[in-house]
């Protein structure tokens, strides 16, 4: 995969010229979801990378023209302490596509050679063994048919220390900030150690990794969805055109009247 340079990055994308681009591939997307579901494909796409890497954003992005029945978010929190005695795969894998769908992993098993590796919250052998299984566990998904997208969005140290520092200074962006993400950022170069042992281990010929550079989230985000619209085979499918039918008056009545007497909302604007 080519890897774009410092120099390419240090021009960020204007609004309009994002806008309009994101525009193009978010149609792009629609024409991609009628042809999954008509041809009942299952997709997943799992986006992991650092905190701030601006995981949530290009999910949004993804998914804000497109319906929820077909694209699906799944954004596991801490497994329960029954969840725990279970497989370490058992409540991913309950949260697979049926035919017809793409489900989105904000976040994934990757946990295990993530998080959980460098919290302490699982053994060195637990971590072994899951970089040992895993491409064996993502084989045994795709030969079931399903079209597996592995995405990480590697953000810069400086980019991130300013992200963070926005989100302590803006209200509406405090609540994205946790202790776990203040331990994170703190540790920068274990997660570096961990993330060339997940990657050398995990990426391979059938599941490769996809690397997005984030610095530039407008540009993450269009690179991102570009990627995936080349990824998953698809053809525009052919609508009949819709139009509205004639109301009928059968059972006219005045409809307004019934309202009389409810309690309306202030319109306050």
């Amino acid at each position: 995969m080519v890897s774009m340079s410092a120099e390419a990055h240090a021009t960020r994308i204007k609004r309009k010229v994002y806008e309009r681009e994101l525009a193009k591939l978010q149609v792009e997307l629609c024409h991609l979801q009628e042809w999954v579901k008509a041809n009942k494909l299952r997709v997943i796409v799992l986006f992991e990378g650092r905190d701030a890497a601006g995981k949530g954003g290009t999910i949004k992005a993804i998914t804000e023209k497109v319906s929820p029945r077909v694209f699906r978010v799944i954004a596991l929190p801490a497994p329960s302490d029954r969840e725990k005695t279970q497989l370490f795969l058992q409540r991913y894998m309950q949260n697979f596509p049926a035919g017809g769908e793409i489900v989105i992993f904000d976040r994934s098993w990757y946990n295990r050679a993530g998080v959980e590796y460098v919290m302490g919250f699982c053994t060195p052998a637990e971590h072994k063994r899951f970089l040992s299984l895993c491409p064996q566990m993502e084989q045994y998904i795709i030969e079931g048919g399903i079209i597996l997208i592995k995405l990480w969005l590697e953000v810069g140290m400086d980019e991130q220390e300013r992200r963070f520092e926005a989100r302590i200074a803006d209200p509406l962006r405090q609540w994205k900030l946790s202790p776990m993400d203040l331990a994170s950022y703190r540790r920068w170069y274990d997660y570096s150690r961990a993330r060339d042992l997940m990657l050398k281990a995990t990426s391979t010929k059938h599941a490769p990794w996809y690397v997005i550079r984030s610095d530039d989230k407008r540009r993450a985000r269009l690179n991102c969805i570009a990627h995936i619209l080349q990824l998953i085979p698809y053809k525009r499918m052919r609508k009949d055109k819709v139009k509205l039918p004639k109301r009928s008056d059968k059972g006219r009545y005045n409809d307004q009247a019934g309202l009389r007497g409810m309690k309306f909302v202030a319109e306050r604007y």
